[in-house]
This record gives structure tokens, sequence and C-alpha cells, in this order.
């Protein structure tokens, strides 16, 4: 089972007019209503600091999307916890409000596909600050939005030290409770069960306190050594349906899907051996990550199951399949 690829992907590009995202346009936060489809996606231009930012597009058929400003919607902010960047945005909407995930640094990350693997950045903060200084770790902001054009920021709900990102929401409560999908990289060895960062589930009653929850699942199969959540949980009949990421020991990033209980989803109840989406194609092989595809955004329509995803960490991108067949394989697979 393979999730099939448009045929005029990229469906972003970099913007060569916007000095805020002309060198990137990619791993977008989806959503759909009333006849549109909404794409959040990261943004940057080509600075030096590498500041990050969120922009907005819209389309009527899920392919065609044209931007909605030549601004950013979201902007890292100065004085604030996020002001290096704010990226890879995750939707979901509890009534009338859009609340999205975005991971975050204090400060911008630089040109880290041009920095050497040994060699770590500088930021001069002094010895006694905060490790999230010192090392410029990535956490998770939550931000709320009527129109996915203006936001409030709520701040972050990760543990702080912790570079823990792949934070995505249920699109709904289980058991009257928010839920929580993450992956705290730090979360490894024999007390946390897991030899490589994995995915974890948390719950919460208001969305800002998290219980430290447990672990989800973790590297398998020989295509996933690191795994994280991509995209929002979706209800299906058969259960929640997850996409999640998987990198192998070369570091190439693939696509594999779980279904898990959805009155208790600490159960997974199917898992693909195999991925359902790896990197073919020059704007999946050749960016600033090579070699790379992260679904961010998922929606369904009828029996069409459409998947946004960053290629090689420049480009927007979408691939499809039909629901019910993803739904019949998944069914078929052992648990492992």
């Amino acid at each position: 089972m393979k999730l099939k690829k448009y045929e005029k992907n990229p469906i972003l590009y970099p913007h060569p007019k916007n000095h805020w995202e002309n060198l990137v346009a990619c791993n977008p936060g989806a959503w759909y209503d009333d006849g549109k489809f909404y794409l959040l996606y990261r943004a940057a231009g080509d600075d030096e600091e590498h500041y990050i930012y969120l922009g907005l597009a819209e389309s009527t058929d899920g392919f065609n999307f044209e931007r909605i400003s030549d601004k950013p919607v979201l902007s890292p902010c100065p004085d604030n916890f996020d002001s290096g960047c704010v990226e890879d945005p995750r939707i979901v909407k509890y009534n009338d409000d859009f609340y999205v995930t975005y991971a975050y640094r204090p400060f911008p990350p630089g040109r880290y596909w041009e920095l050497p693997k040994d060699k770590e950045r500088v930021f001069g903060v002094g010895e006694n600050a905060p490790e999230c200084l010192k090392r410029n770790i990535a956490n998770t902001g939550l931000a709320v939005s009527k129109d996915l054009k203006t936001y409030r920021r709520l701040g972050r709900i990760t543990k702080t030290n912790l570079d823990n990102r792949d934070v995505i929401l249920f699109p709904e409560k289980v058991n009257g409770k928010y839920v929580m999908l993450h992956r705290p990289k730090e979360w490894i060895g024999e007390e946390y069960g897991c030899e490589y960062p994995s995915i974890w589930i948390s719950f919460s009653e208001d969305l800002m306190e998290w219980e430290d929850g447990e672990l989800l699942a973790k590297g398998t199969f020989q295509w996933e050594k690191k795994i994280g959540g991509s995209s929002p949980p979706l209800r299906t009949e058969n259960g929640w349906l997850m996409l999640y990421h998987g990198v192998d020991d070369k570091g190439i990033y693939r696509v594999g899907a779980m279904l898990l209980d959805i009155e208790d989803p600490r159960k997974i109840i199917a898992r693909t051996p195999e991925p359902i989406m790896e990197p073919e194609y020059e704007y999946e092989t050749i960016g600033f990550y090579n070699g790379c595809v992260f679904p961010t955004g998922n929606i369904i329509l009828e029996d069409t199951l459409f998947v946004y995803y960053g290629g090689a960490d420049k480009y927007c991108c979408v691939a499809t399949c039909s629901l019910s067949e993803l739904l019949d394989y998944l069914v078929k697979c052992k648990v492992v």
C-alpha cells in the first residue's frame, strides 16, 4: 500500500519576492472547512540567522493553492519564548477555535544544512543560563486562532529543557480528556523503554498541564529507528488513523501508519510494517534535508485521504489514497 503523490508536486514553492519565504516553504499543517483547504506552512528566507515563520495558503480543490498574503501570519516574537523560530504547525479545531501546536526555539537555528555535524552554534548567553537557552533547545508552543490569520499565543505546553517536538493534539477529547502525542528526544534508555526517540502519549484536563504520559510506540522495523508523530489523528470506523515518520540509520525519513483504539488510544490496533511513502523524486531528495518526506497535515474528504507533507525541508507537497483501501490494508497488519 502506497500513497499516490500528486503529479504536479510541489504544490507550494519558496516565493522569490517575499524575503521571509524566498528559501523555504514546507511542512504544512492542513484544515478543510466550508469547501476550502487551508495550509499553514513553515517558511524561511535566505538570511544568515534563518528565522522561521508561518504563512497561509488556501485552495478549493486541495491541489492548487494561493497564498493569502505577502506577509507571515505568525512570526517569531522578539521578546518572547519563541523569538527564534515558529515552525512545523499541526492544526485541530475545538468548537469555533483553531488550536495550533508549533515547534519553536529561543534563537534562530542558523543555516543548519551548512553546519558540520560535530560543530555546535554558540549563543553567548552565559554559563548560568538555562539549558534551553545555552543549547537553543526546540520545544513546543500552543496558539489559538479564529481564522488561521491572527493568533493568541498560549505559551509552552511541554516540559522545559527537553527537545520535545512532533507535538500533536487529537481533534477531540477522549474520555473527557485532551490527548497529545509528543517525541521527547532525551527520553531514551532503559528507564524509558526505548533506545531511540519515540512517540509518547499524554493526557490533560486543560491543554496546558500534561501528565508525563507513557511510551506509545518505538522504532521496530528496519526503516525506522527514531520515530515521531506526523499529523493529527483522524477518527475512522476502525480506530484513530495516525500517520508517523520513521528515520533510518542513514537519516532517511519515511512514513508509516497506525490504528489506535478509539476509546483508549494508548492501544495500537494495527501498524504498517512497510512505509506507505518514502523519498523518490528530486523535490524530496535534494533540498535542505536530503531524503525527507515529512507529513504535518491530513484531511479526509469523502473516501479520499489527503496527506500534506514537506519535501526535503524545502517544498510543500501532497499525496492521496483511498481511505477505505488504507484501512482495509491496515486491519490486516499485525502489531509488532
